[in-house]
């Protein structure tokens, strides 16, 4: 999932230091496998003594409330134990609070400062740069049964003639048309190398993103699949588009959409499922949360507890009629039975959101047994958002169940969740890798759209 799934950082409070005022801003850097976040606690002074908030500024994230604190003798001592979190840190004569930050069992040493940090800007070297030696155009289409209009570029090889075309669907999350995500932009990449191929290529800001309307918050994966196939009915029209070769490339949650589409529509000659999930909703999530607490150093009683509560929660939803009343107080019930009264009301708002509900019921299977054009299907073997193996394995054999014989499924070493070549496969890497796209996965997909649109 293109969602991206990174440590949570909620930490620090207030303090006193005789004869020093705190109150204001507080930097720091957490340098977590080989990425850096920054942290800025915001400091203010009451009867009681202290309050604070915190930012993330590289998660998007701002104004988090503090909870526990304790300053004696020049140390700070900050606790959330509901979340394994602690930070203990000694202010120093220089105004600098020296100190470790620990979760789960893994701890990283963090100082914070009054002075502005600025994050380490690493290059994207694969970006495209203006003047394209192709035609592009910003357009827009309208999805008439949810009155959403999408924004988007239409990239064609040439201004006039007519080429076969591809739709490029993103991954979870509201992402533009580029599907960026820390100054990466893989669809802006992709489209820019179909498109010198020879192959038209539309990309779309996703409803409630850049500028496009609707309301993102209220959208199901069945929603974003209306919408794209807004898109199809729009290539249908334009006379530059060969309505005979029109293609879907699906990334993460976009690899379940592709599939949603083509099964149903006579429009759709060819798709390519990149990191498309092949499991139902909730098991593909147990396994990410898993496998990317495994890879944060989460103690592995804690990564099992977690999977015993969350595998319940789910169930629940999967037994459940409706997103309704009913639901959200079974839930809250069996929430209020593991976690505290906080804890337990914000797991219960995740759950029963109304993406995560309906994503965790969602079985790929379905729509691929109805597919019968040809499918690529890549994943890299680093990914640790839709585990490689056992998806492929997954959509392998629901394609071959329903009798299409036209699939090519490949796993591609060395390649993490967004076809970056990485070490580890991360989430924390995506930021410091500057490559964007492996021109190995490029090479791939365009080589077997080549072969489809003979």
């Amino acid at each position: 999932m293109t969602k991206i799934i990174l440590i949570l950082i909620t930490i620090l409070g207030s303090f006193i230091m005789r004869g020093q005022e705190i109150s204001g801003k507080w930097n720091g850097v957490l340098k977590v496998q080989g990425t850096q976040l920054r942290v800025s606690f915001n400091i203010n002074k009451t009867e009681n003594g202290y309050n604070a908030t915190m930012d993330s500024p590289d998660q998007k994230v701002t104004g988090i409330p503090l909870e526990k604190t304790t300053f004696e003798n020049s140390i700070l001592k900050l606790e959330i134990p509901s979340a394994q979190i602690s930070y203990v840190g000694t202010l120093n004569k220089d105004n600098i609070i020296v100190g470790t930050f620990t979760q789960g069992g893994q701890s990283f040493e963090m100082n914070l400062s009054k002075e502005v940090i600025q994050k380490q800007v690493y290059a994207r070297p694969q970006e495209p740069q203006k003047p394209f030696p192709y035609y592009t155009e910003e357009v827009k289409f309208e999805n008439k049964t949810d009155h959403v209009t999408l924004a988007g570029t239409l990239s064609l090889p040439k201004k006039e003639g007519n080429f076969p075309a591809v739709i490029l669907i993103s991954g979870s999350g509201k992402q533009n048309r580029d599907e960026e995500i820390l100054r990466h932009k893989p669809f802006l990449v992709l489209s820019d190398y179909l498109t010198k191929k020879g192959i038209a290529v539309l990309r779309f800001d996703d409803r409630g993103a850049g500028e496009s309307t609707g309301d993102f918050t209220k959208a199901t994966t069945i929603d974003f699949a209306r919408d794209v196939q807004a898109g199809v009915d729009y290539l249908k029209t334009r006379k530059e588009i060969n309505k005979n070769k029109i293609g879907l490339i699906g990334h993460s949650e976009g690899g379940v959409i592709a599939p949603m589409i083509a099964g149903n529509s006579k429009d759709i000659d060819f798709i390519i499922l990149l990191a498309g999930p092949g499991l139902r909703g909730d098991k593909l999530l147990l396994l990410q949360k898993e496998i990317l607490e495994r890879q944060f150093g989460v103690p592995e009683n804690d990564i099992q507890k977690g999977q015993e509560i969350f595998k319940g929660s789910y169930e629940i939803v999967l037994a459940s009629a409706a997103n309704d009343e009913k639901l959200k107080n079974d839930l809250s019930s069996y929430a209020h039975s593991k976690f505290d009264d906080k804890t337990a009301k914000s797991f219960t708002e995740q759950i029963t959101n109304v993406w995560w509900y309906n994503f965790l019921r969602i079985d790929p299977a379905v729509a691929l047994a109805k597919v019968k054009c040809p499918v690529l299907a890549l994943n890299g073997s680093k990914d640790l958002q839709v585990p490689a193996t056992v998806n492929l394995e997954a959509i392998k054999k629901a394609l071959s169940k329903a009798g299409n014989k036209n699939v090519t499924i490949k796993e591609l070493p060395g390649l993490n969740h967004l076809f970056q070549e990485c070490k580890t496969g991360s989430p924390m890497e995506y930021d410091t890798i500057e490559q964007t796209f492996s021109p190995i996965a490029l090479e791939e997909i365009s080589n077997w759209l080549l072969l489809q649109i003979k």
